[in-house]
């Protein structure tokens, strides 16, 4: 780690938030002010690549700066006073739990970016996609950096609309109304959420975050708690997606361009789990106490729903489309993250962070590879790739065949990969819940749990065999590309991390664990 100055760091954090929003600006300006390009078009995706590759090296300038000695100490911390009539504060900071979020969006943004300068999906002008993906960016960096309810609010609705746009305009069949159900639900849940927030904010007296959290809801009656619990977690579980707020989901991940789906997986769904934990694990642990057991069964019917989804779209003559699978396999990995938030033990939370790093790696992963064989084949349906074609990737394109079979089998959390940790002690913390929740009820949600790990590996394998395996081309037949050197610069970073993460689950736990430790203690200071 390097030593920083605490003014740097603030400076830095200032910048990862704020920095992709002037970006965007600067796109829609007639010349771009990023590297020119043999083209207007060319110049504003180099642009895109570059405002999210200064982003990037801020955060992980700001990852090494920070104190990891001290990980549940809120730092570079921003504190200013906004809206003075409502004790509305810029309110900045970051701990050992919004750090790999943060350090995780910057990368999967910079990687969208670069993607997309070599493979712009169909649709409108470059400039429009350019500031809504740097508006995206911009909203979901903010999610994980303020501590004030009301800019937490501001940054979680920043997100919907570049989201709306990317599905609507660029997206493929079905986009128009896979756009509305996009924005729809979650602008439903949103203004149910907003409720609970303002409730916590006038009750407490205060907006922010950190006091909230240090007060750990001794401020709050157990009525107030629970009123804001179940309307702050609708809105979140929608976003997560929590069954059988999920419906949107499938139908937005289907119809996106592959950089949409990549950035909804990776890091859109995180802040609604992340909201649980910095949110309502502090601020109101009573009326969580009292929702939990139901938090965890829907958590484990999404889990069974899922894999019961995925296994019937994997099957022979269902015309399953194989973007839509890996859509539904999110509602089944979620379903984890929210079984490790029930549990309100410092296993199941650190497991439930855990999962949701390695989700955003491991299906940011598997969307990119899904997108580059829908570009190359014209189409994800899994009987034209697994039956009408002859030969499986491993015969067309073997290094793309080998990156599918690897993101699978670190889906399905194989030990040694990142997919494995999180899953585990989600698992481990229902065996021996918090106290005051039913350990029969939790031990039951264990083992459902379970069995969702064995049919999670039932479908992905059998995509695997389906689209993988197969003979040699046939003599003749037309080949297809394999992996280009754009592509293999996007992936390869998600490759290694998946594997880092899997092998050493010390670099995350290390961070997460001491900060959730003070959080469920009693606070964040």
């Amino acid at each position: 780690m390097i030593d920083i100055s605490e003014s740097v760091m603030q400076f830095l954090l200032a910048l990862i938030v704020a920095g992709p929003l002037l970006g965007a600006a600067a796109a829609l300006l007639p010349a771009p002010p990023g590297l020119k390009g043999k083209s207007p078009d060319q110049a504003v995706l180099r642009h895109g690549v570059t405002v999210t590759g200064v982003i990037l090296l801020a955060a992980i300038v700001l990852a090494l700066g920070f104190d990891h000695d001290q990980p549940s100490r809120m730092q570079a911390t921003t504190d200013i006073s906004w809206i003075p009539a409502l004790d509305v504060r810029i309110h900045l900071g970051v701990d050992g739990i919004s750090l790999p979020l943060l350090v995780l969006t910057a990368l999967l943004s910079f990687l969208c970016a670069l993607y997309s300068y070599f493979k712009m999906p169909s649709g409108p002008s470059p400039k429009g996609f350019v500031a809504l993906l740097l508006v995206l960016e911009s909203g979901t960096l903010a999610t994980f950096a303020v501590l004030d309810l009301v800019l937490f609010f501001l940054a979680f609705e920043m997100v919907l609309i570049p989201m709306y746009f990317l599905i609507a305009r660029w997206g493929g069949e079905g986009k128009q109304a896979a756009a509305w159900k996009f924005i729809l639900y979650t602008l439903l849940g949103s203004v149910v959420m907003l409720l609970g927030l303002l409730l916590i904010g006038v009750k407490a007296g205060t907006f922010d975050m950190v006091a909230l959290a240090a007060d750990n809801g001794r401020g709050l009656t157990t009525s107030v708690q629970v009123i804001a619990v179940l309307a702050i977690g609708v809105g979140l579980a929608v976003k997560t997606p929590m069954w059988p707020l999920h419906s949107w989901l499938p139908d937005a991940h289907t119809a996106a361009p592959t950089v949409g789906s990549v950035l909804l997986a990776g890091v859109l769904l995180k802040m609604g789990t992340y909201g649980f934990v910095r949110i309502v694990l502090p601020i109101a642990p009573d009326g969580m106490r009292i929702f939990a057991p139901y938090l965890a069964a829907f958590a484990v019917a999404g889990i069974i729903y899922g894999s019961l989804a995925c296994l019937a779209l994997a099957r022979p003559g269902n015309k399953g489309d194989l973007k839509r699978l890996i859509a539904y396999s999110s509602v089944g990995h979620m379903g984890f993250v929210l079984l490790g938030i029930a549990t309100m033990t410092p296993t199941g939370v650190n497991g439930a962070l855990f999962a949701n790093v390695a989700h955003g790696l491991v299906t940011g992963l598997l969307f990119f590879l899904v997108g580059a064989v829908k570009d190359r084949y014209g189409t994800a349906d899994l009987d034209t790739l697994a039956g009408a074609t002859g030969a499986a990737l491993y015969g067309r394109a073997p290094r793309l065949g080998a990156l599918l079979a690897f993101a699978a089998v670190a889906s399905l959390g194989l030990p040694g990969l990142a997919g494995f940790w999180g899953e585990m002690l989600a698992l481990f913390g229902a065996f021996e819940p918090a106290e005051g929740l039913s350990r029969p009820a939790f031990l039951t949600f264990m083992a459902i749990g379970a069995f969702g790990t064995l049919l999670t590996a039932a479908y992905l394998l059998l995509v695997v065999r389906r689209v993988c395996m197969g003979g040699p081309r046939p003599a003749g037949e037309t080949p297809i590309a394999d992996v280009q050197g754009y592509e293999f610069a996007a992936w390869t970073p998600l490759v290694a991390l998946t594997v880092l993460a899997g092998l050493w689950p010390a670099v995350l736990l290390g961070l997460t664990d001491p900060a959730v430790q003070k959080l469920l203690a009693g606070g964040i200071r």
